[in-house]
């Protein structure tokens, strides 16, 4: 791999750094909806009468949760399709 000529060898790296980042970027907003989703049920079960409060809630803050997904995934894409590092240094 180092014999590559430096295009292929940071067009190689940036591919593994997005996947690397996609990863992160899919894990962590997963995670993040799911305790959201854990905590809004566990108050609509203590207090039935909010439910409808906390749905609203709910749905606002998993609607910005997975648009930071949408965010890294948007990042990811222009680093592999229009990698501007090439452009930059060659």
């Amino acid at each position: 791999m180092w014999q590559l000529d430096s295009s292929t060898l940071i067009t190689v790296l940036t591919i593994i750094v997005a996947t690397g980042g996609m990863v992160l970027g899919a894990i962590v907003p997963a995670i993040m909806e799911g305790i959201a989703v854990k905590k809004a049920l566990e108050g609509i079960t203590r207090q039935p009468d909010a439910a409808n409060d906390l749905r609203t809630t709910l749905l606002i803050s998993m609607a910005l949760l997975e648009s930071t997904a949408i965010y890294v995934l948007l990042v990811i894409l222009i680093l592999i399709f229009a990698n501007p590092l090439l452009d930059r240094f060659f």
